[in-house]
C-alpha cells in the first residue's frame, strides 16, 4: 500500500519531493474531517425528518440565520489572528460544541429542541470546516500543483466519507448517539493534529509569503468594503451564480427525498440505515472516480467540461423523476449528484479560487461557501414548499427543475473558460514581475 501511494505521488501526480509529505498530510486531514462528519450526518438527516418533512425549510432558514451571525465573527478573527491560527481556533470551538452536545444528550435525551439545534449546528459545522479546509488547500498549493493533487486530496475526503457512514451504520445498531459523538470527536482531534503538521511543513517552505499574507489580512479591516469590491468582479459573481444553482438543485433533491422517505419508511432506525447506505454507495463511487479519473478528466477535458457534465446528467435525472418518483429512483439520482460533486465538481470548484487574490480565497470564499450556500438552500426550500402548497406534485417540481440544472451546466462551462483565461493572465504577469 505504501509503495502504491508513493508510485501515485511520483508518477501519476508528478508531485515534487518537497510537496509529497504535505500532500499526504492533506489527504489525512480531509480523511479525518469527513470521517467525523459522516459519522454524525445520518443522525442529522433523521432529526430533520423527525420534525416533519414539511418543516425542513425552517431548519434550512435557521442554518442560514446562524451563518449570518457567524460571518462577522469570522471576519473579526481573520483581522485579529493569522488565518492559520483561525483554523486551529475554529476546530477547538467545534470540539467544545461536541462535548456540550454529548452532555445534553446524556442528561436531556433526544428532545425536539435539541434535535433542531443539532441539525443546524452540524449543517454549520460542515460548511465552515470544509470551506476552511479548501481555502487552506488553495492557499498552500499553486494553481499548477492543485490540478495535480486536488483529486488525490479529495480522495482522502472520500475515504473518510466512506469510512464514516460504515462506522456509523455499525455503531447506531450497537451503541447510542452519545458514543457516536465521542467517536466523531476523536476524528476531529486527529484532523487538528494534521493541520498543525501541514502548517509546520508549509511554514518552512513558504514562510515569507505566509507572513506577508497574514499581515495583509490584519491591515485590511473594512470587511464589508472588501465584499463590495469583490462583487464588482464578474468572475466572483459567476462563482456565486454557480453555487446558487448548485444549492437549488441539491435542495430540490433533498426535499423530494424527505417527502418520499417520510411516506415510505416509518421506523427511525431504518431511515438512519437508509441514509448511511446512500452515503456508502455515494462515496464508494466517488472514491473510485477520484483515484482513477478525476485528475485525468480535469487535465484532459479541462475545467469547462468538468463543471458542466455533472449538472447536465442531473438535468436528465430530473426528467426520469418526473415520470417515476419512487424512492429507488430519487436515491439513485442523489447518489449520482453527490458522487459527481465529490469526485468532479468540488475539486474543480476549488481550482477556480487558485487564480483569485488572498482576500477572495479566504474571506469572500468563506462567505460564498457559507452564507450564499445556506441562503440558496433556505430560499429554494421555501420555493419548494410554496409549490407544494399550490398543489404541485413531486413529478411537476422535478420537471420544473430541469431548466435550473441546464442553466447550472452552462454557468459551469463558462466559469471553466474564464478560469483558464485568468490563469494565463496570471502566468504572464508573474513572468513580467520576475523580470
Amino acid at each position: 500500500m505504501k509503495h502504491q501511494i508513493r508510485s501515485l505521488l511520483y508518477k501519476d501526480l508528478m508531485v515534487e519531493p518537497n510537496e509529497r509529505i504535505a500532500v499526504l498530510w492533506s489527504f489525512m486531514y480531509f480523511f479525518c474531517l469527513l470521517s467525523g462528519y459522516f459519522i454524525l450526518r445520518p443522525i442529522r438527516d433523521e432529526m430533520g425528518i423527525i420534525n416533519g418533512a414539511n418543516k425542513i425549510q425552517w431548519l434550512f432558514t435557521g442554518t442560514f440565520l446562524v451563518m449570518l451571525l457567524l460571518i462577522p465573527l469570522f471576519g473579526f478573527l481573520t483581522r485579529k489572528f493569522t488565518i492559520r491560527k483561525v483554523l486551529v481556533i475554529s476546530y477547538w470551538f467545534f470540539i467544545i460544541n461536541i462535548i456540550v452536545f454529548y452532555i445534553c444528550f446524556v442528561l436531556i435525551g433526544k428532545t425536539q429542541f435539541l434535535a433542531i439545534c443539532f441539525f443546524i449546528w452540524l449543517s454549520v459545522f460542515n460548511l465552515f470546516v470544509v470551506s476552511l479546509f479548501w481555502s487552506f488547500m488553495s492557499d498552500i498549493y499553486s494553481s499548477k500543483t492543485s490540478k495535480k493533487v486536488f483529486g488525490f486530496i479529495a480522495a482522502g475526503g472520500s475515504f473518510g466519507a466512506l469510512f464514516g457512514p460504515m462506522l456509523s451504520s455499525f455503531l447506531v445498531v450497537n451503541t447510542s448517539i452519545e458514543n457516536l459523538l465521542i467517536i466523531a470527536l476523536l476524528f476531529l482531534l486527529m484532523a487538528l493534529f494534521s493541520v498543525k503538521k501541514i502548517i509546520k511543513i508549509k511554514g518552512n517552505t513558504s514562510k515569507k509569503n505566509s507572513n506577508r499574507f497574514d499581515k495583509q489580512l490584519v491591515l485590511k479591516q473594512n470587511f464589508w468594503k472588501q465584499i463590495q469590491e469583490a462583487s464588482k468582479s464578474r468572475y466572483i459573481i459567476s462563482i456565486v451564480v454557480f453555487i446558487l444553482l448548485y444549492t437549488a438543485v441539491s435542495t430540490i433533491l433533498y426535499f423530494e427525498q424527505a417527502h418520499i422517505l417520510e411516506q415510505t419508511i416509518k421506523e427511525s432506525n431504518e431511515r438512519v440505515l437508509y441514509f448511511s447506505r446512500v452515503d456508502l454507495a455515494t462515496n464508494s463511487i466517488a472514491i473510485t472516480l477520484q483515484f482513477l479519473f478525476t485528475g485525468r478528466i480535469i487535465r484532459k477535458y479541462k475545467l469547462a467540461f468538468t463543471l458542466a457534465i455533472v449538472p447536465l446528467c442531473i438535468g436528465l435525472g430530473f426528467l426520469i423523476i418526473s415520470v417515476n418518483t419512487s424512492l429507488i429512483v430519487i436515491a439513485a439520482l442523489i447518489i449520482m449528484h453527490r458522487a459527481g460533486n465529490f469526485s468532479l465538481l468540488k475539486p474543480s470548484r476549488e481550482i477556480l479560487y487558485t487564480v483569485c487574490t488572498k482576500e477572495e480565497k479566504y474571506r469572500i470564499k468563506n462567505i460564498i461557501d457559507t452564507v450564499i450556500y445556506r441562503g440558496g438552500d433556505a430560499l429554494t426550500g421555501w420555493i419548494f414548499m410554496l409549490f407544494v402548497s399550490f398543489g404541485f406534485g413531486l413529478s411537476i417540481i422535478a420537471l420544473l427543475a430541469i431548466p435550473v440544472a441546464l442553466l447550472w451546466s452552462f454557468t459551469g462551462y463558462k466559469l471553466g473558460v474564464k478560469q483558464l483565461l485568468k490563469e494565463k493572465e496570471l502566468s504572464l504577469k508573474n513572468r513580467y514581475d520576475d523580470r
